[in-house]
Parts: C-alpha cells; sequence; structure tokens
C-alpha cells in the first residue's frame, strides 16, 4: 500500500504545548509536540487495557479512565453490564473536542452517555485532591513509563504516583497500564505495591508490540 501523507485537520497550541489531528487515509492521528501520540488503526491494546482490569476486578461497578485517547478504551468500558459508571480524566480540552467531533464514531458517541463523566484535567493533580474510589482504573496517559512525551508523566510510573493510585482503587479492584514498550524496572516497581502482576503483550501490525500491565491484589 502506497505512503499516504497526512491531512491536518486541525492543529492548536495549548498550554502544554501543539497538539494537533491529522487524518492519514481513512485513520486519525494526534500529533504532540511533533511526537506520535495516538491514532485509529485498530484500538486492541487500548482495549485490552480496559478488559484486562475489568475482567480481574471482583466487582467492576465504577471505572476511572486516565487519557480519553481516540475514545476505544471508552466504547470497550461500556460494553460491560456490570459498569455502572465511567469517569474519564483528560487533561487536554481539544482531545475532548475531538472525541465529540471527529472521533465520535470509535467510542460510539460515549461521551454524551449518562453513565459517563469526563473531566478536563491533569490527572496528576486531580488525583492528589480527589476523595473518590473505584473498582477499575486504567491508565493511558502518555507513551508508558520509559517514553513520556510529557517529562511530568513520569511520576505516573513512580513509587510516589502509585502510592497515590492506591488511594483510589477499593479493596479488590484491579489497576492497569498502558506501555509502548516493555519495562523491567516498572514491572518490579509494581511488584513491591501489589500481589499480583502481569505482563500482556498485543502484536501491532504497524510496529512493536503494546503492553498491558495488570496488577491486584495490593500490598
Amino acid at each position: 500500500m502506497p505512503y499516504q501523507l497526512p491531512t491536518v485537520i486541525e492543529r492548536a497550541l495549548t498550554k502544554h504545548g501543539e497538539i494537533q489531528l491529522q487524518k492519514r487515509g481513512s485513520d486519525y492521528e494526534i500529533i504532540f509536540n511533533g511526537t506520535f501520540l495516538m491514532a485509529t488503526y485498530n484500538g486492541a491494546s487500548e482495549k485490552l487495557l480496559v478488559r484486562a482490569a475489568i475482567e480481574a476486578a471482583a466487582w467492576p461497578k465504577t471505572v476511572l479512565i486516565a487519557g480519553l485517547g481516540v475514545g476505544f478504551s471508552l466504547a470497550e468500558a461500556l460494553q460491560y453490564p456490570a459498569v455502572e459508571k465511567v469517569k474519564v480524566i483528560e487533561i487536554e480540552k481539544k482531545i475532548i473536542e475531538w472525541n465529540r467531533t471527529h472521533l465520535a464514531v470509535y467510542s460510539n458517541n460515549a461521551l454524551s452517555q449518562p453513565q459517563v463523566e469526563v473531566v478536563n484535567a491533569d490527572f496528576i493533580e486531580w488525583m492528589g485532591s480527589s476523595r473518590e474510589k473505584f473498582d477499575v482504573i486504567c491508565m493511558d496517559i502518555d507513551n508508558g513509563p520509559d517514553w513520556v512525551v510529557m517529562e511530568a508523566n513520569n511520576e505516573l510510573y513512580s513509587d510516589a504516583g502509585i502510592s497515590n493510585l492506591l488511594k483510589l482503587i477499593n479493596k479488590n479492584g484491579a489497576v492497569s497500564f498502558w506501555s509502548a514498550a516493555r519495562s523491567g524496572p516498572f514491572e518490579q516497581r509494581l511488584k513491591k505495591w501489589f500481589n499480583s502482576v502481569k505482563v500482556l503483550e498485543i502484536g501491532n501490525q504497524r510496529g512493536e508490540p503494546d503492553y498491558i500491565y495488570l496488577a491486584t491484589g495490593p500490598n
């Protein structure tokens, strides 16, 4: 298949940098500060991120998704009848806007569903002040522990970040993390905080596999 140049749909400057929505063939891509961030190619790993955590939790009634992306993870959460509420924290207002317009089909227009709440906030700041508890937490921020686009996101994968995350999880809940690469140090760090840590690999036709870290049983 010949290489296709992307068509820029919208470009915006935010306080975090430049974000761009572009279309390549029938797919959309989001570029942040010149670095590829996410796309609508197939969503298999984003769906696995949510599916693995929901199925590992004892009572998955409430789901927290950190990072809206292109909507694949949100759509997956709503596939489960047991899920009563999904809260999404997204730092970029433009991504929320695009999910209501150009990207709406990829979440089956999930942002219009009554059990869905989307908050435009920095997850690290929000996590520090929230008093809510969730049965399932799915982390889809940046590209994983070893390749962050925003330097501040390193905190999410640190001991301090994991400790703060544990304050949000209900007993017998599950936490999952999306990553563009496997990280041995992060896996070992999770094992300090959780009784069970699984690494799930999922193939990617357009490059290296993606990885999901699934953690249950907080220590």
